[in-house]
Parts: structure tokens; C-alpha cells; sequence
């Protein structure tokens, strides 16, 4: 028997939901990077076009495709084609392998949290390499300083807003967290304003050099994209299977824009002047990755007045990020397997957040008991990772274009998006679906893996 679908209760509750799930750990840390190394004001320039053209048409396609047929990726590519139907497990699999590594991270942001509220923050300031790179080796003797410990905390947090379902968990959840992580936001960027030297990060953030444009500014932003708005992962076609029929889809995509633009906005002014002004106003020293965040922020805010404080609630801004878009995953994956086997919500989700804790421990321990295996010369966490955002991800978005581009029609977005309202920019869309967005995804798909092998370098 059929389980009756869950539904959010407006498009409100759906635009917070997926701009949630849009607004992550990547827009927090890889956004900034990636503007500090590709030119600042150029970069944010180029991604804000790309967003509103290549994002857009991803995006209103697969809210467009989960609506129109009421079933999460499995099911939906299914329903479309059934020569497609590999497509839909192709896009099953990627929240399956990104949800425990993204927990992981999770985990080292809860640990971080708690010892900047605890006043902990200045001693890891003084020494923010070792502390981390101890950490997440669960090299230290006392039970906080294992990981695992905070990726199961992460991981039961997220499995209980799940298990509330829809409507009583992810869009309650939404409602209260994203306007909080807002407000957040702009307080600590006007605080990181503050600090001596951040006026010349301000201006090469926000001030185009047309000098500055590369072949990789364009590969970083398109590459941004499907981290900043949930592309390819069955997240939005799970939520646009929530949507109801008479909720303006095209407004709802425009606002879920808004809020992706404005964070990843707001994270570059929070990151990018302070960072810049410790680093004596060099843009290039910003770190990649995990060693922004859990190194050289720490740093900066042991430079700041009343650093802890602002480091608990820059560590408390990126929790609620990183919750959002983990429930998000988590969500798609239990969708499935609800649309698959047919099983109820709770036994569900317990399934699945068994499995994440037993398949999260490869990365959890992965730079400690684990570390000598490496797969493709890489730790399972940095495997996991560069497997579904430089690989699957783009093949997913590709094969899509082609199905909806070539296959089934535009005019089957179209019909589903007019169901609800105006569909001004059906003629973007179809040019972007149709020729624009596959070569890009292409261009992305081959220059991240020249680049993993080391044979560019992006």
C-alpha cells in the first residue's frame, strides 16, 4: 500500500525548505575561496549571471520534474522515460554517498561550536593547525576530542527533524533557522568589517577586474553552483514532489535565487575582508576548504575583540547551514526509499541513519585509524567528495539536459511551471536546457577530472 505523499503547507515553507538546503557548508567556505582565488569582484560578477541563467534552468527543471510527477528521482526520471530510469538511481546514489561525509564535517563544526562558547576559542586560536589536524586524526585522550562522538550527535540531529516528516520538521525546522541564520549573517560581517585592513578585502570582493577573468573563474562558478543550490542530487526534485500545484513555481525559484545570492554574498563579506586583512592584504593565502573554516578563521578571530563570542556565533551560523542541507539529503535519501519499498517515515529513517553512521565512519576516521587507505591517492572523505561533486554531479545535470532538452521536450517543464503562473523566462530556459547548459556541464565535467589527474590545473 501506498503511503499518501507529504506536502508542505505553502510556498513559503517550500522556498525557506530549499533555500535551506541550497544555503550550506559550500556556500560558508568554498564560495569565499573561490572568490578570493578567482579574482573577487570578477568572480562574484560571473557567478551572479551564471545563477540567474544556468541555475535558474536546473533548478525550476527539477522542481518542475518532482512536481509534475509527485515522486522523488528514482521514480521521477522513471516516470518521464523509462529509458531513463538508470538516471534517476545515477542521482539516488549521490545524496546516498554525500550525507555521512557531509555529516562528518557537521560533526567537526558542533565540536568547534562548543569550544568557542565554552571560551576554548583563543587556545585553538594559538594553535588552530595542530589542534585540527589532532582532531580529526582522534589523536586526543578524552572522549570530546573524538569525532565520531560529534558525527553521531550531527547525524541524530538531523534524523530527528526528519523523522517529524515534511510539514511538523523540515518546514518548521526551515522557518525558524533561516531567518536566524540571516540575521547571523550580517551581524558578523559588520563585525568582521571592523577590523583594520578589512577595506581592501572589501573592495577586491565587490569591485570587478575584467584583468582578472580566466577560463577557470568560469569553471569555478559553474562548479559553485551545483554546491550552492542543491543541483543534481535529487534534493529539489524530492521538494518540488512536496510542492502543491497552485504554488507559483517560477516566483518560488526566484526567491530560493535570492536567498542562495544574498547568503553567498553576505558569507564572502563575513570571510573575505577579515581573512584578507590578517593575511596583511594578500587574497591569494585564503585556504581551501576545511582549512578556512576550522584553521584560519579561528586565527582571525583570536585577532578580533571579544573573539569567542563572535567565533561562537560565526561556528553557530555555519551548524544551522549545515543542518539545513543535511536534512535535506537525508530527506531525499528516505524519499526514495519510501517511493521504492513503500515502508513508513520512522522505521525509514532509521534505516538510513543507521546506514549513515556505519558508511560515515570511513570518512570520520579516514585522516586517523583509517588513514593509510586512500582511494585514487585520496582519503574516503576527499574520495567521497570529489566522486560526487566533480563527477556524478555534472553527469546527472548533462544526461537531464538531454532528457528534457531533446527527449521528452521544454514544453513538458513549461506546461508543469504555467500550471501555477506566468513562465516569463521559458525562453531562457529552453535555450539553456536545450544547447547552453550541456556544453558547460561538459566543459566542468572534463576540466575537474584533467585537473584531479594533475594534468591542469583549475
Amino acid at each position: 500500500m501506498t503511503n499518501q505523499r507529504s506536502s508542505f503547507t505553502g510556498r513559503i515553507g517550500f522556498v525557506l525548505a530549499a533555500a535551506g538546503s541550497a544555503v550550506g557548508l559550500g556556500n560558508l567556505w568554498r564560495f569565499p575561496y573561490l572568490a578570493a582565488k578567482y579574482g573577487g569582484g570578477i568572480f562574484l560578477l560571473v557567478y551572479i549571471i551564471l545563477s540567474v541563467t544556468f541555475g535558474f534552468a536546473l533548478l525550476i527543471t527539477e522542481i518542475a520534474i518532482g512536481r509534475k510527477t509527485g515522486m522523488s528521482c528514482v521514480e521521477a526520471y522513471k516516470k518521464l522515460d523509462k529509458r531513463f530510469s538508470f538516471l534517476g538511481w545515477l542521482a539516488a546514489l549521490v545524496p546516498v554517498i554525500i550525507v555521512p561525509y557531509y555529516c562528518v564535517i557537521g560533526g567537526w563544526v558542533i565540536k568547534y561550536l562548543v569550544s568557542f562558547s565554552s571560551g576554548g576559542g583563543t587556545a585553538i586560536a594559538a594553535n588552530s593547525e595542530n589542534f585540527f589536524n589532532n582532531f580529526i586524526a582522534a589523536s586526543g585522550s578524552s572522549v570530546s576530542a573524538n569525532p565520531m562522538i560529534w558525527f553521531i550527535l550531527f547525524v541524530l540531529l538531523t534524523a530527528v527533524i526528519v523523522l517529524f516528516g515534511v510539514e511538523k520538521g523540515i518546514e518548521k525546522v526551515s522557518k525558524i533557522m533561516m531567518p536566524m541564520l540571516v540575521i547571523l549573517s550580517i551581524v558578523i560581517a559588520i563585525f568582521a568589517l571592523t577590523m583594520d585592513g578589512a577595506m581592501a578585502g572589501l573592495k577586491y570582493y565587490l569591485m570587478p577586474d575584467l584583468s582578472k577573468f580566466s577560463t577557470s573563474t568560469l569553471l569555478g562558478a559553474v562548479g559553485q553552483l551545483f554546491y550552492s543550490m542543491s543541483l543534481a542530487m535529487g534534493i529539489m526534485i524530492t521538494y518540488g514532489s512536496y510542492m502543491k500545484k497552485d504554488d507559483n513555481m517560477e516566483k518560488s525559484v526566484r526567491q530560493i535565487e535570492f536567498f542562495d545570492l544574498a547568503i553567498a554574498l553576505i558569507a564572502g563579506l563575513m570571510i573575505i575582508p577579515p581573512v584578507v586583512a590578517f593575511n596583511g592584504g594578500d587574497p591569494s593565502q585564503i585556504n581551501a576548504g576545511p582549512g578556512l573554516m576550522f584553521i584560519t578563521l579561528p586565527r582571525v578571530f583570536g585577532e578580533m575583540a571579544f573573539g569567542n563570542i563572535v567565533g561562537a556565533l560565526f561556528f553557530l551560523l555555519v551548524l544551522f547551514a549545515a543542518l539545513t542541507s543535511s536534512i535535506s539529503l537525508m530527506e531525499t535519501v528516505v524519499s526514495i526509499i519510501q517511493d521504492k519499498l513503500h515502508w513508513g517515515r520512522k522505521f525509514t529513517t532509521l534505516i538510513v541513519t543507521a546506514g549513515i553512521m556505519a558508511f560515515g565512519t570511513l570518512s570520520c576516521l579516514g585522516y586517523g585509524p583509517l588513514g593509510a587507505v586512500e582511494l585514487l591517492g585520496m582519503k574516503f572523505l576527499d574520495f567521497f567528495d570529489f566522486i560526487t561533486n566533480s563527477v556524478m554531479m555534472p553527469i546527472v545535470a548533462f544526461l537531464t539536459c538531454i532528457l528534457i532538452g531533446h527527449v521528452v521536450g521544454t514544453k513538458t517543464i513549461a506546461e508543469e511551471v504555467r500550471l501555477s503562473g506566468e513562465f516569463r523566462r521559458e525562453r531562457l530556459h529552453r535555450v539553456m536546457i536545450k544547447w547552453i547548459a550541456p556544453l558547460l556541464l561538459l566543459f566542468i565535467l572534463v576540466g575537474q577530472i584533467l585537473d584531479a589527474a594533475n594534468i591542469i590545473s583549475i
